[in-house]
């Protein structure tokens, strides 16, 4: 009994410590936009969403990354069940990192649970408002859910910031209120 006892307080510190702050990419994250608004063409819109992307994905310490490249390994070997177990475990140890409910938005979208993602995407446009893929996915989420107004404008607020979006084909169909996809 002594032993069990012990072996659940040993793991407890590791479970105590709390996230530093995420990085502040505030000003890279405008200037990318601004890039972005600025291309002359896809493929240099699409180039800054690409370093977007490389700030999203930037955690706030070595744990945080850790699960959340395990996360999206687990997403691309097609194992939700792993993914969302990883990012669950990023959001619950990092509350104030976008990415970690961005994430969990997108897995929870891949199962076809469109009504879970949808908070995990504002909870991540709460914390990195500049977070384009997630308005992104936010208006493909509420489309899946036959929210077209809703979804219409949540799709103009992302391509404001990059007006390269490959979702930008969908804007027509959902302004008239149509099935997009």
């Amino acid at each position: 009994m002594r032993y069990a006892i012990l072996a659940l307080v040993l793991p407890l510190p590791a479970l105590a410590q709390t996230c530093p702050a995420p990085p502040d990419h505030t000003g890279a994250l405008r200037d990318l936009v601004a890039q972005a608004q600025k291309a002359p063409d896809r493929a240099a819109g699409m180039a800054a969403s690409d370093k977007m992307w490389a700030l999203w994905a930037d955690a706030p310490d070595a744990q945080a990354q850790e699960l959340l490249d395990r996360g999206m390994a687990r997403r691309e070997a097609h194992d939700l069940d792993g993914a969302m177990t990883a990012f669950q475990a990023l959001v619950a140890y990092c509350p104030d990192y976008a990415e970690g409910y961005n994430q969990r938005a997108f897995v929870s979208f891949l199962r076809g649970d469109f009504a879970a993602a949808l908070p995990d995407l504002d909870a991540a446009l709460a914390r990195q408002p500049r977070h384009v893929a997630a308005q992104a996915g936010k208006a493909l989420t509420l489309h899946a859910l036959n929210r077209q107004g809703e979804a219409a404008l949540a799709l103009r607020a992302a391509l404001t910031m990059n007006p390269w979006l490959p979702e930008r084909s969908l804007l027509p169909a959902l302004e008239a209120g149509e099935d997009a996809l």
